[in-house]
């Protein structure tokens, strides 16, 4: 019965993770479809989905809250509903009014995934490292995917077609998640799957310090990329190309895709070296190509984003198997949602400072030499995560310190 659960647990895991990337990205492209549909300018409508877009950040830690003090899999439950009868009262909508109510609702659903989803996901497994690796495989796939989906549904139908469709397939995961639970199939687990010693308290506290200061330098690292690199491409790649935006955004989503699959080794390594030592790895390595990267052009710029790319992808396992190790499974919700609010906060100011940086210089030197410097404070300060040795392969305490407990 309990394999059986922790089976589950991963798959829904898995499909959630994707489901919710899908629906993040939704509307990014069925806008452009509304234009024409409601005779309304893209920035007006464009606006109707900030809120919820915020939503997903904000929402975040008190998901996690609930999920800790209440239950994960309740939790998943409400996301796969919310999230998906969001996007259905999208489809709906006749007007911008209960269209950004519905994205409003999609917004919030979607905002429980990753603290947890992710949370969920390592109580119910042995090599956590592994399976945060194929986990985030699915969530690119979701990225990866989003545009594609919305713009076949729409061309097969209509635009409300591209939010009731994905919205449908999700309620119904959510309803197999419901049945799952009132059958006995699917348990919460108050401890993970492969219980270990906890941390020290000291140790607890430095993680959590370091661990603040390395995802907010991470997370404005792939904001900005996210930011700038079509931009980018179509100034340095336009000859690859020529000047077709949909060649531009299928380079940046190939790019995306081919960067997404060493997850899965970055998971593996994390079982298996000290992640520590993987971490600074990662980071390290994108030093000298964010340096470089607007000195190359061609092919071998297209070589350096996809390894900066790799780089990144790389080192979150790492970086959740540390937070992970050094947070108490009763409080591990919280921590992954408060990860999420620091990559996430930083969002904004990485799309200001790329519009600032390219308004003054009209490149992009000065933003990718800021980049750099954003992975060295990231590097100084892993070098002071606690050592390894005494809890390898355990699962102790970040959020005890945030909420000043005990060891």
């Amino acid at each position: 019965m309990a394999a059986r659960s922790s089976h589950l647990a991963v798959g829904f895991s898995f499909i959630g993770h994707s489901l919710m990337h899908i629906h993040a990205g939704l509307y990014l492209t069925i806008v452009l479809a509304l234009e024409d549909a409601w005779a309304m300018g893209y920035d007006e409508l464009i606006r109707l989905w900030t809120f919820g877009a915020l939503l997903i950040g904000l929402g975040a830690p008190l998901a996690g809250w609930l999920a800790d003090r209440w239950s994960d899999r309740g939790m998943m439950a409400v996301f796969f509903l919310l999230t998906g009868g969001g996007s259905i009262l999208a489809g709906l909508a006749d007007g911008p009014l209960v269209l950004w109510i519905g994205l409003a609702a999609l917004g919030l659903g979607a905002s429980i995934y990753h603290p947890v989803g992710m949370s969920w996901l390592v109580k119910n497994v042995v090599h956590q490292g592994r399976a945060l690796g194929y986990q985030g495989i699915f969530g690119s796939v979701g990225v990866a995917v989003a545009a594609l989906v919305a713009g076949s549904l729409i061309d097969a139908w209509n635009w409300r077609a591209a939010f009731l469709i994905p919205g449908a397939v999700t309620v119904f995961f959510g309803l197999l998640l419901v049945g799952a639970i009132a059958g006995g199939w699917v348990e919460d687990r108050t401890e993970d799957r492969k219980p270990q010693p906890a941390a020290n308290r000291r140790d607890v506290m430095r993680a959590f310090v370091v661990l603040s200061v390395t995802m907010l330098s991470a997370g404005m690292v792939w904001n900005a990329l996210q930011v700038v690199m079509p931009k980018w491409f179509e100034a340095e790649l336009g000859d690859l190309v020529g000047d077709s935006v949909l060649g531009i955004g299928g380079l940046v989503t190939a790019v995306y895709l081919v960067a997404a699959v060493p997850q899965v080794l970055g998971g593996y390594l994390a079982d298996r070296v000290t992640v520590k030592t993987i971490y600074l790895a990662c980071l390290g390595l994108q030093l000298p190509l964010l340096v470089v990267a607007t000195s190359l052009g061609g092919v071998a710029l297209l070589a350096c984003a996809v390894a900066i790319l790799i780089f990144l992808s790389l080192q979150i396992p790492a970086e959740n198997v540390l937070l992970t190790r050094f947070t108490p499974s009763g409080r591990r919700g919280l921590a992954f949602g408060a990860k999420f609010i620091l990559t996430f906060g930083v969002g904004p100011l990485a799309v200001e400072m790329v519009a600032l940086f390219y308004r003054w210089t009209g490149a992009f030197d000065l933003l990718f030499m800021t980049l750099a410097a954003c992975v060295v404070v990231a590097v100084v300060a892993a070098l002071h995560l606690p050592g390894e040795r005494r809890y390898a392969g355990t699962t102790p305490t970040v959020a005890t310190a945030a909420a000043g407990g005990g060891d």
